[in-house]
């Protein structure tokens, strides 16, 4: 909610994230805090299988590049991130186009439905059921590159805790800065996605269509933090995540 407002005019404007909260539960009920939230559970299983499965695959193929540890987990992360885009996009869109629907969660259509609608008018291309694809594979490749690189980099050179009590703390806490550090830099592609994947600002005219011209036009029109808004919901979700 907070990436598809084009600054304060916008009159689903929110002034702070408890207004927001606020605001949904007012209008929409407390079910309006779980709308879309089918496409993500049905996506997450095969989300995480393809993230690590793969990760592990590119970290073989990298071992006889003879780079460098830290690069290789790095561009092994890349790799997986841009792997797992590819199988999350659709979900994403089915996903933003529901939470973005203010109605009442008993008055919007059902997820399967509404992937259906977006089959009807757009096809599965990037008009429809795959838009937003670029910033989504900016999304994920950029944080789980920074992720994994960060995170196993570090883990390697804090020493292990005979305590497993400590050693849980150690490892949660370099998985805690690793989800902060890459939900920071990857966040600009997260705001294009969610404008491009969102409603157009006039119906029936395409404003957000490509990742890096979106980037430009929200940089140009509102300032350099609207490509930050939504940082800390962001980093509250994947930061313990």
């Amino acid at each position: 909610r907070f990436q598809i407002q084009r600054g304060k005019t916008d009159p689903t404007s929110y002034k702070s994230l408890g207004d927001c909260f606020r605001t949904i539960f007012q209008r929409e009920g407390l079910l309006g805090f779980y709308k879309g939230i089918l496409p993500p559970i049905l996506a997450e299983t095969p989300k995480r299988a393809v993230k690590f499965f793969t990760f592990e695959q590119y970290k073989k193929l990298l071992g006889y590049a003879s780079l460098p540890p830290g690069l290789a987990f790095a561009v092994a992360g890349l790799g997986s991130g841009l792997t797992e885009a590819l199988v999350v996009n659709p979900f994403e869109v089915v996903k933003v186009t529901l939470q973005t629907n203010q109605n009442a969660f008993t008055e919007q259509p059902s997820s399967f439905v509404q992937a259906q609608q977006i089959i009807k008018t757009g096809g599965l291309g990037f008009q429809g059921l795959n838009k937003g694809l670029t910033a989504t594979l900016g999304r994920h490749g950029v944080f789980n590159m920074v992720y994994f690189g960060f995170y196993f980099n570090v883990k390697n050179i804090l020493p292990v805790n005979k305590d497993p009590n400590l050693e849980f703390l150690r490892k949660f806490g370099i998985g805690l800065v690793s989800g902060t550090i890459a939900s920071i830099i990857n966040i600009p592609f997260d705001v294009a996605k969610s404008r491009i994947q969102g409603p157009q600002p006039v119906p029936g005219e395409i404003k957000y269509r490509t990742c890096f011209k979106t980037m430009a036009t929200v940089y140009k029109e509102e300032g350099f933090l609207a490509l930050y808004k939504g940082l800390l919901p962001k980093i509250m979700r994947l930061g313990p995540g």
